[in-house]
């Protein structure tokens, strides 16, 4: 046990190590713009079809990836999956990302899944690499440093419910409408869906709705354990969007380092026996005694002060 401990905890030494830090206003990044504080606002369609923004006020330190493609219900297009890829590249190293939220601009959705128009015009050598690349960008938002939200506020299907799977937590509206509905095109979900919502809800339930293709409202996704909270849809459209930002300036104040490995521990023990999973929090926690946050916390203890933390 000592040396898989030993073992683990250069594996997550690795893993916590701090990223690049962003710390301009306006970064561009390919096609895809980071705007600092406001809805960014493109004069490219191409470009508005994913909007990030960086918070400020109460809710700095949250980043909102926005989908945009309305006419489209956000589906997956090639132009929407590229820059998806590359806005995660660039929050994964930006350390004054506490925490993502994902969500639809658009009233009404969240994320229909896949364009299948443009899938219809793909030869068959295209749609493999399109979907491991679109998988790859799925299991990415699962692997993030940071907390993930996903605020559904609307329709999530298909691909636009594993993306919803791939987040840590999600918030859905009463109204919202999710599922994995692919048996209905006589596929299968080709984003990690049969592969998380089983860990999720368990087995038999994740059966039950695949192999039917049923879409369920929030109501029954809280009842079922596969949103963390569910709240009536708001006269603007985005009620699980405002609820997911506090919930989010809940998690902002919390230690960077802390959160990051937490995550950790909790992904990695998750898909092992107890006492690996043991051995993995061990590794983690051996991670946080050095930092200067660590220290920062008792003081503030002492001082009967909030906390300063700075990721460190």
């Amino acid at each position: 046990m000592a040396s898989l401990t030993k073992f683990l905890c250069h594996s997550v030494r690795n893993l916590v190590r701090p990223g690049l830090s962003l710390r301009t206003n306006v970064t561009q990044c390919g096609s895809a713009v980071f705007t600092q504080g406001r809805r960014h606002q493109s004069t490219a369609p191409s470009e508005e079809e994913l909007q990030v923004s960086y918070l400020e006020g109460d809710s700095q330190g949250v980043v909102v990836f926005g989908l945009n493609r309305p006419e489209a219900k956000n589906s997956f297009s090639r132009n929407l999956a590229g820059l998806l890829r590359e806005a995660l590249q660039a929050v994964k190293f930006d350390q004054n990302a506490r925490v993502l939220i994902i969500r639809s601009v658009a009233p009404g959705i969240f994320c229909a899944g896949a364009d299948l128009k443009e899938r219809a015009k793909m030869k068959p050598s295209e749609v493999g690499p399109f979907v491991a690349g679109l998988r790859a960008s799925l299991r990415d938002i699962a692997n993030l440093p940071m907390p993930v939200i996903a605020a559904i506020d609307g329709v999530a299907l298909g691909g636009g419910m594993e993306m919803a799977l791939g987040c840590d937590i999600r918030v859905a509206a009463v109204s919202a409408k999710m599922g994995l509905t692919e048996t209905k095109l006589a596929i299968i979900p080709g984003g990690g869906g049969t592969q998380n919502l089983p860990r999720l809800i368990g087995p038999a339930k994740a059966k039950e709705l695949i192999f039917t293709g049923r879409a369920i409202d929030g109501q029954e996704a809280y009842d079922i354990g596969l949103v963390n909270h569910v709240v009536p849809q708001n006269s603007n459209g985005d009620a699980a969007y405002q609820r997911s930002l506090l919930l989010a300036q809940e998690i902002v104040p919390q230690g960077p380092v802390a959160l990051r490995v937490a995550k950790i521990a909790i992904n990695r023990g998750s898909q092992v026996d107890l006492d690996t999973g043991m051995a993995i929090e061990e590794a983690c926690y051996a991670q946080v005694i050095p930092t200067k946050d660590r220290m920062e916390g008792l003081m503030a203890f002492k001082e009967k002060r909030p906390p300063r933390y700075k990721g460190e």
